[in-house]
């Protein structure tokens, strides 16, 4: 007997705590919530059904750390006698995250773009292709996917939430800003709606009025997980370094960006970028990088993505922990040659000894390096938000190098494309000067 979920598609369990238990998993999934161990619960009671298999291992995929995808493959395993018997969907669902574990991520999204195509009511399989396609930084296929599913889903505020973002990648602001605004005037409670609204305001210089608006809807994020909370409160943080205020932005990390899963990666990630970005305006952060640092040693040969070990990276090489920092660029050397990847070797690996030279105060190999990586640096993911990280640092080593004639062109851009933001128009000056 089969039993249909939230979404009216049919999963091959004739036990409702099991459905029940899926679809609490989709819920928390699409709201970025707490309760995503539902997958998890739902393998306790039902380890062999195809579907409960597919998204505990995704679950576990999002842990994000060495073993996240050893701990996947055992769940998956564990349906391997029973899929004879899934329906297609489940069948679908089983493979695209078995091809996960194995970080063949296009062949993920072309089962994922199968699932949405047969079944568009099911927006937890369009968001998971929609974050494999972030991660290689496809932004179009990201907005294909949306659109895919736009038609049966008019009404789900987080489908307008997730087409947003796609269309902000894009470059498509003032249309993503209105799918943003649509999804949190369905459902006010939408993160990942304001989360795209910021991206739109943060690209057009509304610095003030992106604050506002962040602060506004702070009140949302309490009940969700860690990555939401911290990354809204992240962007937050963005606008106060662009309103010139670094101390708010400092209280705001030291608040709501950092400490509440200090062993999350993307709970790293958002600290480190933000401490990074503190130091370019001439903030001293104190202790905090050392105090970051320990949680970022014991990740130095996992590789889960290039962005992430960038990121660990540089918090290793700012806190002054050089021969760990030297160690994860080794290890990320190594890993390189067996990733079958060139993100990995001709992106990742410029930017890291970019980044390892830039800790060393090594002024001209860190521009050099760096500027050779940005070619192609859509391809580790990210948003273009977080990437402008490793631009801004190319332009710390290019000052620091006394390349003013090199980094001129890059601020002139950075100004023409957010006039509004007083730090670019001050950093051009800089430049046209002869201090």
């Amino acid at each position: 007997m089969s039993l249909k979920d939230a979404q009216g598609l049919g999963v091959s369990s004739d036990d409702p705590a099991i459905v029940g238990r899926l679809d609490e998993f989709d819920r928390s999934f699409l709201s970025y919530g707490k309760t995503a161990a539902a997958a998890w619960e739902a393998a306790e009671l039902a380890p062999a059904q195809p579907l409960v298999a597919a998204k505990a291992a995704a679950l576990a995929l999002f842990m994000q750390t060495g073993e996240a995808a050893a701990n996947a493959t055992r769940f998956l395993d564990r349906a391997e006698a029973t899929l004879s018997k899934a329906l297609p969907r489940e069948l679908l669902w089983h493979q695209a995250v078995r091809a996960w574990t194995k970080n063949d991520l296009r062949q993920a999204i072309a089962l994922h773009q199968q699932i949405v195509r047969d079944y568009p009511h099911d927006l937890a399989a369009m968001k998971l292709g929609q974050v494999h396609q972030f991660h290689i930084g496809d932004a179009e296929g990201m907005l294909r996917l949306a659109d895919m599913a736009r038609a049966a889903n008019e009404e789900s505020a987080y489908l307008h939430g997730m087409r947003a973002f796609a269309l902000e990648e894009c470059h498509r602001l003032e249309e993503a800003e209105a799918s943003a605004r649509q999804a949190i005037a369905m459902l006010r409670r939408e993160p990942w709606a304001h989360h795209a609204l910021a991206h739109v305001m943060e690209a057009q210089g509304r610095t003030a009025e992106g604050l506002d608006a962040m602060l506004g809807f702070s009140d949302c994020w309490a009940d969700c997980n860690s990555f939401m909370l911290t990354h809204n409160w992240w962007h937050a943080a963005l606008f106060a370094i662009d309103c010139d205020d670094p101390a708010q932005a400092l209280e705001l990390y030291d608040q709501h960006v950092w400490g509440v899963w200090k062993e999350y990666s993307q709970d790293q990630v958002n600290a480190v970028a933000l401490l990074a970005r503190l130091e370019f305006v001439g903030l001293d952060t104190g202790g905090r990088w050392q105090e970051l640092a320990r949680y970022l040693e014991p990740r130095l040969h996992e590789h889960v993505d290039p962005f992430l070990d960038l990121h660990y990276l540089l918090g290793l090489a700012r806190a002054g922990y050089d021969a760990s920092a030297q160690e994860l660029l080794t290890s990320m050397a190594e890993y390189s040659h067996t990733a079958n990847d060139p993100v990995w070797h001709g992106v990742a690996l410029p930017l890291g000894r970019g980044i390892l030279a830039y800790g060393r105060g090594q002024w001209d190999e860190a521009f050099r390096q760096l500027h050779m990586g940005l070619d192609g640096v859509a391809g580790i993911g990210g948003s273009h938000a977080q990437r402008d990280l490793f631009h801004w640092l190319m332009l710390e080593a290019g000052w620091r190098a006394g390349r003013k004639a090199d980094i001129r062109p890059l601020l002139l851009q950075r100004m023409t494309a957010r006039p509004t933001v007083a730090r670019h128009r001050r950093e051009l000056t800089r430049a046209d000067s002869n201090v």
